[in-house]
C-alpha cells in the first residue's frame, strides 16, 4: 500500500468501507445501496447526490474486486503521471459522466415503453405503481469512471503492451480499449436485460476521451491542478501587499525637497482647521447634504489625518 499513489490508495480504501458499510447496514435493515445508488431521475428516491455517491457502492465481492483490482493496476499510473489533483478530478467528472449516460438510457427506455401514461406496470407477474417500477432502476458501482482511466492509459501509453487473462500473448494498450468498447457496445445491444450498466462504462469513457482531447488542445487549462485555487489567491494577496508596502517605504525615504518651518506648519494647521470649523458650523445650520463636492472631500481628509 505504500506504493500505491495517495488518490488512488484513498479511493481503494473508500471504495473498500463502502462495501463493508453496505453489509453492516443491510444486516440491521438500512438498504444503503437505496439510499446512495443512483436512481432514475424521475423517480421520487432520486437526489442530486447520488450522482457522486453511487461510484462507491459495489454489488457483490466480484463487483468490487475487479473494479479495484483495474483502479489500482490502471489509476496508480495514471495518477503519477497526471497528479492526485488532476486525476481525481478526471475521475469523478467521469463517474458523473457515467450516470449521465445510464440516465439518459433509461430515459429513451420510459419513453418507448409508454411509461408516463399508466399508472401501474406489470413486472415478472408483479403488478406495482410505476413510480415504484422506476425506482427499482438504481445504477451502482465505480465501473465508468475505472472504464475512463483505462481509456486514459490508452491514449497515454497505446504501445505500452499488456498481458491480459487469458490471452497467451501481450496487446498492446490501444487495442484493448478498443476491444473493451467493443464488448460493451455489444452487450448493450445484445444483452440489455443482464444487468450491467453497458452505456455507463461507455459514457464514462466518452466523457474521458472528450476531457483528454480538451486538455490536449488545451495544455494550459489543466496547470492549476498542480496548486490549489485558494493558494494561489492568498499568494496573489500577498504579492500585492508587498507590492503598497514597498511603493510606502518608497514614498517614506523620498527626500522632501522642501522642509516646513515650525511657523509655515503651524499656519497651515490652523487654516485647514477653521475651515474644518467653517464646514462644521455649515452642517450644524443646513445638514450633511448643503456641502459641496469640495466640502465633503476636505472634511474626509482632514478625518484621516487626524
Amino acid at each position: 500500500m505504500n506504493n500505491i499513489p495517495t488518490m488512488t490508495k484513498n479511493l481503494l480504501i473508500v471504495n473498500f468501507l463502502a462495501f463493508v458499510a453496505t453489509w453492516v447496514l443491510e444486516q440491521r435493515g438500512i438498504d444503503l445501496t437505496s439510499l446512495l445508488g443512483l436512481h432514475f431521475f424521475l423517480a421520487s428516491d432520486f437526489h442530486i447526490y447520488q450522482f457522486i455517491t453511487y461510484m462507491f457502492l459495489h454489488g457483490g465481492l466480484t463487483h468490487i474486486f475487479f473494479n479495484m483490482f483495474a483502479l489500482w493496476m490502471f489509476g496508480a499510473v495514471i495518477e503519477r503521471v497526471w497528479g492526485p489533483k488532476k486525476f481525481l478530478f478526471y475521475y469523478i467528472v467521469c463517474g458523473i459522466g457515467a450516470g449521465v449516460a445510464q440516465e439518459l438510457v433509461q430515459y429513451c427506455n420510459y419513453m418507448y415503453e409508454g411509461m408516463a401514461a399508466y399508472q401501474y406496470v406489470n413486472a415478472g407477474g408483479v403488478q406495482m405503481t410505476t413510480d415504484a417500477y422506476i425506482n427499482l432502476w438504481t445504477t451502482i458501482g465505480a465501473s465508468g469512471a475505472v472504464y475512463a482511466i483505462l481509456l486514459a492509459f490508452g491514449m497515454i501509453f497505446p504501445n505500452e503492451r499488456l498481458f491480459i487473462i487469458p490471452f497467451p500473448f501481450p496487446i498492446k494498450a490501444k487495442w484493448l480499449v478498443i476491444g473493451y468498447i467493443a464488448i460493451e457496445l455489444f452487450s448493450a445491444m445484445g444483452a440489455p436485460g443482464d444487468g450491467v450498466a453497458h452505456m455507463a462504462h461507455l459514457g464514462g469513457m466518452l466523457f474521458g476521451f472528450l476531457l483528454i482531447r480538451y486538455w490536449q488542445k488545451h495544455p494550459d487549462s489543466s496547470q492549476h491542478f498542480g496548486r490549489s485555487y485558494g493558494q494561489e489567491f492568498f499568494d496573489n494577496m500577498k504579492r500585492r501587499y508587498d507590492q503598497r508596502q514597498h511603493s510606502t517605504r518608497m514614498r517614506a525615504e523620498r527626500p522632501d525637497p522642501r522642509r516646513e518651518s515650525d511657523e509655515e506648519y503651524n499656519a497651515r494647521k490652523r487654516k485647514n482647521q477653521e475651515e474644518v470649523d467653517a464646514i462644521l458650523d455649515k452642517i450644524r445650520k443646513s445638514g450633511y447634504d448643503s456641502l459641496t463636492k469640495e466640502e465633503k472631500q476636505k472634511l474626509f481628509d482632514q478625518s484621516r489625518e487626524s
